[in-house]
């Protein structure tokens, strides 16, 4: 019995473990054990010892302190501190700072912010709707005229469903998150629009760029996404790949070869997401878009985005697509949850420019060859290239050559708008939020076209202006700040502009009341 004893149990283990144990492990084991013992009969201390600063110290402080101002400094010549008032609305004839101008600024593309018929339709809804709705889509802000303007559209694109948002931005910045989420992965072109930069921000995607209109580039970006789903097989069938393009670019002026996209769909199975709102009402023997115009089936299109503000001469946006996909935005979208829905006016207005549309298609034929005679005009301007398709309605005029700097470049191209703006020319020049953007493209100015009888004065005279204003601050070796500011034209150039004016102005207004 005496094996059993508590005793010997503890020191045999304890005689065992010192002779066998190696000499640094007993020191080791020693020293935690002291540190330990210190460790529980230690007092308690402040891990900062903290003392109040006395007036004088305080008042020191105080004076040292530099604040840092609430926004950057501002130089003067900034474009937000010296802006055009526009007088009037942004018709064919625009008023600019006091002074009558052909309107070449907006995008107000088939002329129908004008036309009375639309003008009659607003009016009538506002008497009998009022002004707003005071509430989003589902939560009492759903008017027949927004389900009627809904059935309209979809109908006009062919399509099973669509949905309207009341700003033009919010619709593809909203679509996007709205199916895109975290994990997921988009392909978008480099060149794509603020509103798409946006949207892509908002869904926390994977975002892979591909060089604009490179589908060779794109396939790539396409095959190593297809070799890393090959490496995680579990992770590749949850997430969800698409492809965002724009049918006629806002940033370029050129289309997206939507023949080789769709082929890359089916081959790599992604889904497209495709952006309208330069298309619509200008591409097609019907204006139904890109779609039309390559005479691609508008299945094969997952998502269509536009917005109303151009063609439709209205305000807002819309989607379009198969049910589902639109059913899922109704919940999803948070443009449309969380915003007031469209004021009923405006749903009208985009209705009555639906029925003048599908009742007058030769509107798009007639704007295509305005399209393209001014383009062809535009050619060979020195100093100046002409960057977009033809048959677009929205032109970029770049500097074929660079004054040295982006700053400097942007004044040049500032003070060719202002001299056609003296002229009687409105232009405007693409402005970007150069911090912003991803790929930020060149200093341009920025052109649209109406679809209205032009003058055959005006076809002669707008080049000829750009022409001269170009010839008038063409030497790029000089430093910009010695540029003149004016240029003295000849009496000649003077006459024959009024008489065009004059002409042309006659012809927009007969056109504005239906004459």
């Amino acid at each position: 019995w005496e094996s059993f004893l508590p005793s010997q149990v503890l020191v045999q283990p304890v005689q065992l473990i010192c002779l066998y144990a190696p000499a640094y492990h007993l020191i080791l084991e020693g020293i935690l054990i002291l540190w330990i013992i210190r460790l529980l009969f230690s007092k308690t201390y402040k891990l900062q010892e903290r003392s109040d600063l006395t007036p004088k110290e305080k008042e020191e402080l105080i004076e040292e302190w530099q604040p840092e101002p609430l926004v950057p400094p501002v130089p003067k010549d900034h474009p937000a501190l010296n802006y055009n008032v526009v007088s009037g609305p942004p018709t064919h004839i625009i008023t600019v700072n006091g002074k009558e101008c052909i309107n070449f600024a907006s995008f107000n593309f088939l002329g129908l912010l004008d036309n009375e018929k639309v003008k009659s339709a607003a009016q009538a809804s506002l008497k009998k709707y009022g002004v707003g709705t005071c509430g989003p889509r589902g939560f009492y802000g759903t008017f027949d005229v927004h389900l009627e303007l809904e059935e309209r559209l979809a109908k006009f694109m062919r399509t099973e469903e669509a949905i309207i948002y009341s700003y033009g931005f919010a619709t593809i910045a909203s679509a996007i998150p709205a199916y895109s989420k975290r994990g997921d992965i988009v392909f978008v072109d480099e060149a794509a629009c603020f509103a798409i930069q946006k949207g892509l921000q908002a869904s926390r995607s994977n975002i892979k760029l591909f060089k604009h209109n490179d589908m060779a580039d794109l396939e790539r970006l396409l095959k190593e996404q297809e070799t890393e789903d090959q490496k995680n097989p579990r992770k590749a069938r949850v997430t969800r790949r698409f492809i965002v393009v724009e049918g006629l670019y806002m940033n370029t002026g050129d289309v997206c070869p939507l023949p080789e996209l769709i082929k890359l769909k089916y081959k790599y199975k992604v889904r497209i997401f495709l952006e309208e709102s330069l298309s619509f009402g200008v591409l097609g023997e019907h204006g139904r878009g890109i779609t039309e115009h390559f005479g691609i089936n508008i299945d094969d299109i997952d998502l269509i985005s536009a917005n109303m503000e151009n063609s439709l001469a209205s305000i807002g946006g819309f989607c379009c697509g198969r049910s589902f996909i639109i059913d899922h935005q109704r919940l999803s979208g948070q443009g449309y949850c969380f915003s007031a829905s469209l004021p009923p006016l405006l749903a009208a207005a985009a209705i009555e420019a639906l029925n003048i549309m599908e009742d007058n298609p030769d509107i798009f034929q007639t704007l295509r060859a305005k399209c393209e005679r001014i383009h062809e005009l535009l050619q060979g301007i020195s100093g100046l290239k002409v960057v977009g398709e033809s048959f677009s309605p929205a032109l970029h005029l770049q500097l074929e050559e660079s004054c040295g700097s982006r700053e400097n470049d942007v004044k040049l191209l500032k003070r060719v708008v202002d001299y056609c703006m003296n002229s009687g020319i409105a232009l405007t020049q693409a402005r970007y939020l150069e911090k912003e953007e991803k790929c930020l493209p060149p200093p341009r100015t920025r052109t649209g076209q109406i679809c209205i009888e032009l003058d055959c004065c005006l076809g002669f005279l707008f080049p000829q202006i750009i022409r001269m204003s170009v010839l008038h601050y063409s030497d790029f070796t000089l430093d910009i700040q010695v540029l003149p500011l004016m240029a003295l034209k000849p009496d000649w150039v003077t006459g024959l502009f009024q008489y065009g004016t004059n002409a042309v102005r006659g012809r927009m207004l007969n056109f504005g009341t239906g004459e």
